[in-house]
C-alpha cells in the first residue's frame, strides 16, 4: 500500500542565478546563468514524496496569477492532489536563490503563502487524520502549521517537522513533532531541545540520526554537485516515504541521504526530485 503523505507548506516561484562570487556594495556583477522553476519547501517535499510513489496531498496557497497557474500545473504533472491549494489575493510566493562556488543563499517573499490560515487547514482535516505522515516546514504561518499538527495529534498520523527557516513556527510545532529534520544552521538555533527523533543533515557529509541517546552517522554518496537547491527537501520527502515503510528512522535516513545526493546532480528544486530508479543508481 502506498504511503499517504499530507504536506502543509509553501509554494514558491524560484528564480536562481549563478555568480562567480558575491557582489560588493554598489557593485554590478555578471552572472553566468539564470533558471526559473517551481519551488517552495512544501511543494518540493510533496513532489519528492510523489516521485517515490506516495499518495500526496498538498495544502497551501498561491496567487491568482500566471506563476500560481504554473505551480499548480507542476503539482498536477507530479501527481500531487492539489484540491486544497487555494488562490490568494496577493501574488504567488517567490524565492530568489543565489549560487556561488562556495555556497547558496535564498531570500523568500511569502506572498500568498501567508494567506494559508487555520480555517483552510481545518478543511483538509480528514486528509490529515487519514494520512500516514504530515510534513510541516517554517514557510507558512504558525497558526496554520500548529492547526495541522494538532489535527495529526488526534489521530495516528506521524508529524515530521522541518523547521526551515527556523522561526516562530518552531515553538508551536516542536512539542507535537515525532521527527524533526534540520540542517546545521537550524540545529544550532534548535539548541538542546529534547526530541524523540532528531535528524541533522550535513550536506556532502551525509546526516546524523539521534534517537534518544543513540546517535548514528550516515555517509552520503560522492556525487558531482550541479545545484544544491532542494537537496534538503528531497531528503525530507524521501525520508517520509521510507519511514512509513520501515518505521525505522535510521533505515529511512539511509534512503533519504541517497535521494538528497541525486537531487544535487541536476538543476532546479522540483525538477531534481528523484525516482526510485535514480536512488537505486547512486
Amino acid at each position: 500500500m502506498a504511503a499517504r503523505v499530507v504536506v502543509v507548506g509553501s509554494l514558491n516561484y524560484d528564480i536562481t542565478v549563478w555568480v562567480p562570487r558575491r557582489p560588493q556594495g554598489d557593485e554590478t556583477l555578471h552572472g553566468s546563468r539564470c533558471e526559473e522553476n517551481a519551488g517552495g519547501k512544501g511543494a518540493n517535499q510533496a513532489v519528492a514524496a510523489s516521485r517515490l510513489e506516495a499518495e500526496v496531498t498538498m495544502i497551501g496557497c498561491v496567487g491568482s496569477d500566471s506563476r500560481g497557474d504554473y505551480l499548480i500545473a507542476e503539482l498536477d504533472a507530479a501527481g500531487v492532489d492539489r484540491n486544497h491549494v487555494y488562490r490568494g489575493s496577493t501574488e504567488t510566493g517567490t524565492a530568489l536563490i543565489t549560487i556561488d562556488p562556495e555556497d547558496v543563499s535564498i531570500v523568500v517573499i511569502a506572498g500568498a503563502n501567508a494567506e494559508l490560515d487555520s480555517e483552510r487547514v481545518e478543511a483538509a482535516g480528514p486528509e490529515i487524520s487519514n494520512a500516514d505522515v504530515l510534513l510541516l516546514q517554517g514557510e507558512v504561518g504558525v497558526e496554520a502549521a500548529r492547526t495541522a499538527a494538532l489535527l495529526a495529534a488526534t489521530s495516528s498520523t506521524k508529524v515530521i517537522f522541518n523547521p526551515a527557516p527556523f522561526n516562530e513556527v518552531a515553538a508551536g510545532v516542536l512539542p507535537l513533532a515525532d521527527v524533526v529534520i534540520v540542517n546545521r544552521h537550524e540545529g544550532e538555533q534548535l539548541g538542546d531541545a529534547s526530541l524523540p527523533v532528531l535528524i541533522t543533515t550535513l550536506g556532502a557529509d551525509g546526516c546524523e540520526v539521534r534517537v534518544g541517546a543513540d546517535v548514528t552517522k550516515i555517509e552520503a554518496p560522492d556525487v558531482e554537485v550541479v545545484d544544491p537547491t532542494g537537496a534538503g527537501d528531497a531528503f525530507v520527502g524521501a525520508f517520509s516515504v521510507a519511514f512509513v515503510d520501515t518505521e525505522d528512522p535510521v533505515a529511512a535516513a539511509l534512503i533519504a541521504v541517497r535521494a538528497g545526493a541525486v537531487a544535487v546532480t541536476s538543476v532546479g528544486a522540483q525538477p531534481s526530485m528523484p525516482t526510485w530508479s535514480g536512488i537505486d543508481n547512486v
